[in-house]
């Protein structure tokens, strides 16, 4: 992997040699309703990123995002309602993608490559994708990312990726596609030196000092017993606790960066028929009801088990690890405030944690 350093004035020339060959998507940001959380004394950020187009947005408006985006990364990868039958797109950049989201990849990678059959839109679309990713100077409230070992900065995974110094980036180059693009850029592009490398490392450094800090008030089981205090949880009342306040409106599910599941539907517009896949998830009531009206997951509490028993318990028998890259953004979007880190606080003390 090479490193070099990218001055703040030409950050904006690397943007366009990028849009010459991909539709490139960059960061802008957006106050959220939510002003601030309180971490001790110090305030957590509370603003939102969201991807635009480059060619669409006021170069002003670009910034470099502290942390991850609103949407998902795979909702540019398997659209959320979309026509199957053939692939005609150019190819695309994604800029302001953080580790957790890489980790995300991962997973998606092994349900639409990595199974008896290789889904071809998944596929076009991955090997068509340039991936610009950046590390996380800050964290949100909600991010829990360093609970599962996942670092708030990428070491692999990536095209490109930025990390932010006081009067740059350092850029390293990691795949043969950004590299062919790194030659074309002599002329803005400078080695990395010691200096900055210690810089970068100090930073990051000092990102997991104060995440680490942040977390531990929230007590996140390590992830080696995650499979464990599910599977051992599996009666537990916590289920049913915690979906009281659950209105079935399923953006937990279309928020993640590693759902997956999807509805295949006909649609015939004008009398041409067309195949169309459709995000689907397991908390929708319809989700496993059969042809004769059956359904083995028929309550909202079932249905949450069933997601968790998914992510922390599949996974890890089958990959080794958990589909879950501690985004937050299940915790962000739910109206009625059901929080995966408290379930999985809330499993792990009942088995080991006794009763007063």
């Amino acid at each position: 992997m090479e490193t070099y350093f990218l001055k703040n004035d030409d950050l904006l020339k690397f943007y366009e040699r990028i849009e010459q060959e991909y539709d490139l998507y960059v960061p802008v940001k957006a106050e959220s309703a939510l002003k601030y959380e309180y971490e001790g004394k110090a305030k957590l950020p509370a603003a939102d990123y969201f991807l635009k187009k480059f060619s669409q947005v006021n170069k002003e408006e670009i910034v470099f995002n502290e942390y991850r985006t609103v949407e998902p990364t795979r909702a540019f990868l398997t659209h959320y309602k979309e026509d199957i039958g053939n692939y005609k797109e150019r190819p695309q950049a994604l800029c302001g993608i953080k580790n957790c989201d890489i980790f995300s990849l991962k997973v998606q990678d092994f349900v639409f490559l990595e199974g008896k059959e290789v889904d071809p839109l998944y596929k076009a679309r991955r090997d068509n994708t340039l991936l610009i990713s950046g590390d996380c100077p800050h964290f949100k409230e909600v991010c829990f990312c360093r609970a599962f070992d996942i670092n708030p900065y990428p070491a692999e995974g990536f095209d490109f990726n930025l990390s932010p110094l006081n009067n740059g980036y350092l850029l390293d180059v990691a795949s043969q596609k950004a590299k062919m693009i790194a030659l074309s850029l002599k002329g803005i592009l400078m080695p990395a030196t010691l200096g900055q490398l210690s810089g970068r490392a100090a930073k990051r450094e000092s990102v997991n000092r104060r995440m680490d800090e942040h977390l531990a008030q929230h007590k996140i089981p390590k992830k080696e017993v995650l499979q464990e205090i599910v599977l051992s949880g599996y009666n537990s009342g916590v289920w049913q606790d915690e979906m009281r306040t659950c209105v079935e409106c399923n953006g937990c599910v279309f928020m993640c960066d590693t759902c997956h599941c999807f509805l295949l539907s006909e649609d015939s517009p004008s009398g041409n028929a067309r195949r169309l896949r459709l995000w689907d998830g397991c908390l929708l009531k319809n989700f496993t009801k059969v042809a004769g009206g059956a359904n083995p997951l028929r309550l909202r509490y079932m249905r949450l088990r069933n997601r968790y028993l998914k992510k922390f318990d599949f996974f890890i028998a089958n990959l080794g690890y958990q589909a879950c890259c501690g985004c937050g953004r299940c915790i962000e979007v739910c109206p009625g405030k059901i929080d995966i880190r408290r379930i999985l606080r809330k499993l792990y003390e009942e088995k080991y944690i006794p009763a007063n």
